[in-house]
């Protein structure tokens, strides 16, 4: 790419959005801003829109299918449009788009950097994916096994009104919540995860800024073929052999959902009984990190052919 590159986010205002703003300060590119009062302006965001190499879709589902669509009518206009990362949920299973989780195969960054629509994978399923595919790609696990997926997530991934609701007025401990077992992610862990059957998918909120941990408890004698907790665990580290942000560590006898905050780095254990033939899988890391900001960045600089900075490491 000639000179240095140009990105729009569409949406800083929000968490998102700041972060990756904040984050975007360790790539070589150009960042453009419309004026705060334009925001909401379709002729000034088309505007932008055709001026720059990338846009970084920070909103709404509703609004970032409407800026989608402004982008292929630009495309269809003969104009000039620019390649898009959607940070939303509203592409994450269209075949249309590439889902920006470059670990997850072999060739998935590759196919990242070549792609004219990304969308960012969500925070939770980041973790889900992270545990489970391997396993069933390796044959250790069914696709159709079937499955529970429990999550704790820092508040600071629910959005404005609920940070605003724990730093001004304390707001609950711990919340369970999406109990109806419909959850928005549920279609994207399904799909990536390579499962046949939903799992059923436990999320919660506790009274912490930053900072996740997805687990899946297993029965050993479930899975496809006989396996321990350290087959597991080897599966997973070969897997992910070589990658600077996904880690398998050793099991631990607590864990702390806080740990990895402030950092892009994802952390995968196997935690297992023998005797029991019992196991629980294990995923650490920050919600806004790897599980949002630091994948866009990620995904980034994978769409504008430039070197990824660093994992933030804490």
């Amino acid at each position: 790419m000639d000179g240095q590159a140009t990105v729009f986010i569409d949406g800083e205002a929000g968490t998102t959005g700041l972060g990756i703003r904040q984050r975007l300060d360790a790539l070589p590119v150009t960042v453009r801003s419309i004026a705060p009062e334009q925001r909401k302006d379709a002729g000034a965001r088309r505007a932008m829109m055709e001026s720059v190499d990338l846009v970084v879709l920070c909103l709404p589902d509703a609004a970032s299918r409407e800026a989608a669509a402004m982008a292929a009518e630009i495309a269809a206009a003969g104009g000039r449009a620019p390649r898009l990362l959607d940070a939303s949920t509203a592409f994450r299973v269209d075949p249309d788009w590439v889902y920006g989780f470059p670990e997850m195969r072999a060739g998935c960054a590759a196919q990242v950097a070549g792609a004219a629509r990304v969308s960012n994978p969500g925070c939770y399923p980041t973790g889900a994916i992270g545990l489970l595919r391997p396993l069933v790609e390796a044959g250790l696990l069914a696709p159709d096994t079937p499955l529970t997926i429990n999550a704790v997530s820092g508040y600071s991934g629910g959005g404005r009104a609920m940070i605003e609701a724990h730093e001004q007025e304390g707001g609950p401990a711990f919340l369970l919540y999406g109990l109806g077992l419909e959850h928005k992610h549920l279609p994207e862990i399904t799909r990536y995860a390579g499962l046949t059957r939903a799992p059923v998918f436990v999320p919660s909120v506790g009274h912490f800024p930053q900072g996740m941990i997805v687990s899946v408890p297993l029965h050993l004698d479930m899975l496809a073929v006989p396996a321990t907790g350290g087959d597991l665990r080897a599966v997973l580290a070969d897997f992910y052999a070589g990658s600077d942000r996904i880690s398998v560590a050793e099991a631990m006898p607590d864990l702390s959902a806080e740990t990895l905050a402030g950092t892009d780095l994802m952390e995968l254990r196997v935690h297992a009984n023998e005797s029991r033939r019992q196991a629980v899988l294990t995923a650490r890391l920050d919600n806004l990190g790897k599980g949002a900001s630091g994948a866009a960045i990620q995904n980034i600089a994978l769409m504008l052919g430039l070197a990824a900075p660093a994992p933030r490491a804490g």
